[in-house]
């Protein structure tokens, strides 16, 4: 849009001893809902006197409401928010009189640019429209990136209905690093839940960033099978650092990531009112997550799932309790292959039949505190609703210390028996201390023949409310 600049004029008032200049600054074309700085610094006397500032808003497009910050500094600042010409009034003044001089903002609005082909070629995405509700780019049809995309803080980009982004794995890979004040934005061209379908990464560039991005209003379709996410990281070799983002508003989940997909950071990060939980993970990429991001905004479900999965590693790996509390959702078989040491606090809800198996090889170490206990439970507070925890490990360092085992014993475990813990095979041993252990569907404490626990076993825990002997020990 050409907008026609009008002239500013100067008027001073001179005093015999000295001349006193107002000076504006020069003539400025912004965009719309552009922060706009005005400087009246040259402004002078000619004898070095200090002399007062006042800035007036003389003329304005007639639907706006914009009001001036600071009028009295030397550099106020205001925020054009209609199409059109905004003309202020400096003035400035002293014992050697008074001196005026306008300037004149043209404002206008930029349009979208349409994305409509695949990126084949290393593209770099500018913020090109200054208010922050504006999208600067259109994705029109269905893209897959195929070249390196870099998307600058501040860009918004909007999806059509139904549209998705893939990032390939043959050249793809997307560096989207905002600000805390300059956010890149996915959004929905309507700005409604499930409008378009989602990210789908499969790159496995270790460049792949989301930071300080927000992704809004996916969800429309599944990206993969019947998944529904506003992203959905997949393959064996895809990978992502998350840092300080939101996933909300997606009909689905907020971020799904496949079990061999990666997640190489993460932090500070919120998912909120998305209709399945905010985020869904295999066990082995849990240990990256940190304690300060949020998952209990209006989710569906307020929890961290994670898919049937092994807990596997070289060295011992670590889960740690949410500062917001978010409890762990357990869903089907978690096996244990490594050391695997559950911190204070910590929380896992297990769905319905869901198991843990700490195999040969492997250990599980739960040591709470007497005000942070470990809780391992059902998603649902029922009695045999889950199917237990069952040891196979010979480790010393099996432990449950301050815990809560409850409501398991939904099917048996091993052997027809139903049990909320099992200790199985020639060697196979764990320490139960301080633990209250309840609800199960059959036996509190299973140990077989060839097993072992602590010869106190059954004075040092509480054992309430289980269907059959609370423990069951074979000679």
């Amino acid at each position: 849009m050409a907008l026609l600049m009008t002239s500013c004029k100067k008027e001073t008032e001179v005093n015999p001893t000295g001349t006193l200049t107002a000076n504006a600054g020069a003539d400025q074309q912004v965009q719309v809902g552009q922060v706009v700085t005005l400087d009246g610094g040259a402004s002078q006397d000619s004898q070095g006197k200090p002399f007062t500032i006042q800035w007036a808003l003389v003329r304005k497009p007639a639907k706006s409401t914009i009001t001036l910050v600071n009028a009295t500094a030397v550099k106020p600042t205001f925020t054009p928010d209609e199409v059109g010409e905004y003309e202020l009034q400096l003035t400035v003044s002293n014992e050697n009189g008074k001196s005026t001089d306008n300037v004149v903002i043209a404002a206008s609005v930029a349009q979208p640019v349409t994305i409509n082909q695949n990126i084949t070629v290393k593209t770099v995405l500018t913020d090109r429209i200054a208010n922050p509700d504006l999208p600067d780019y259109i994705v029109a049809k269905s893209v897959s990136v195929q070249s390196e995309l870099t998307i600058n803080p501040g860009v918004v980009i909007a999806f059509e209905r139904d549209t998705r982004m893939d990032i390939n794995d043959n050249g793809g890979l997307i560096i989207a690093k905002g600000t805390a004040s300059q956010k890149i934005r996915f959004v929905g061209v309507e700005k409604t839940k499930g409008f378009w379908t989602g990210l789908m990464l499969y790159s496995g560039s270790n460049a792949n960033v989301f930071e300080y991005v927000e992704l809004l209003h996916a969800g429309s379709r599944p990206l993969y099978s019947l998944i529904k996410a506003g992203m959905y990281v997949s393959g064996t070799k895809a990978q992502i650092a998350v840092k300080n983002s939101l996933f909300a508003e997606t009909t689905g989940y907020g971020l799904y990531i496949q079990d061999g997909g990666i997640i190489r950071e993460f932090a500070q990060n919120t998912f909120a009112n998305n209709t399945e939980s905010g985020l869904m993970l295999s066990a082995d990429n849990v240990p990256q997550l940190d304690a300060a991001s949020i998952f209990t905004s209006g989710n569906g479900r307020n929890v961290v799932e994670v898919m049937a999965s092994s807990v596997k590693g070289a060295d011992e790996v670590e889960w740690t309790p949410f500062t917001d509390k978010t409890p762990y959702r357990i869903n089907g078989e978690l096996t244990v292959t490594t050391g695997w040491w559950l911190n204070p606090g910590l929380t896992l809800e297990m769905a319905r039949d869901a198991v843990i198996r700490v195999n040969t090889g492997g250990y599980m170490s739960a040591r709470g505190t007497a005000t942070a206990k470990i809780t391992i439970t059902g998603a649902e507070r029922t009695a045999a609703f889950w199917r237990g925890i069952i040891c196979y490990s010979t480790s010393a360092q099996n432990i449950l210390e301050n815990a809560i085992i409850s409501n398991a014993g939904s099917v048996a475990i091993v052997s027809g028996k139903k049990t909320n813990i099992a200790i199985y095979g020639t060697g196979a041993t764990m320490a139960i201390k301080n633990t209250r252990i309840s609800g199960s569907g059959g036996y509190g404490l299973f140990v077989s023949y060839g097993s072992s626990v602590n010869a106190d076993v059954m004075t040092a825990n509480t054992f309430e409310s289980n269907a059959q002997t609370n423990v069951l020990i074979e000679k």
